[in-house]
């Protein structure tokens, strides 16, 4: 073999060499393209979830405030109730003398 043939034999060889390392290279990239994808949807699966949760969390923040309101609304009438009592207490004493 003479030196331009050696040559040309060398350059054979790297240029397959660099197409072998082009296509791993690329079925690294093309599995790193789908771990991104599969990455982006369960974020946007887990943002749907946050989401779903911040609303049950308000859904149940309103629910407790309105409970709150009604046991303040019983205690409420009772206090009602009892001033009511008192008064007509008043009114009774008052009227008898």
């Amino acid at each position: 073999m003479n030196a331009n043939e050696k040559t040309l034999s060398l350059f054979t060889t790297r240029v397959r060499q660099m197409i072998l390392q082009y296509q791993e290279m690329k079925q690294e990239n093309d599995g790193l393209y789908e771990m991104v994808d599969e990455q982006n949807a369960k974020i946007k699966e887990l943002e749907a979830q946050l989401e779903q949760a911040k609303q049950n969390y308000n859904s149940l923040k309103m629910a407790r405030m309105i409970q709150i309101s009604n046991v303040d609304m019983d205690v409420a009438k009772k206090k009602l109730s009892k001033l009511i009592r008192d008064v007509n207490k008043c009114i009774t004493l008052l009227s008898g003398k």
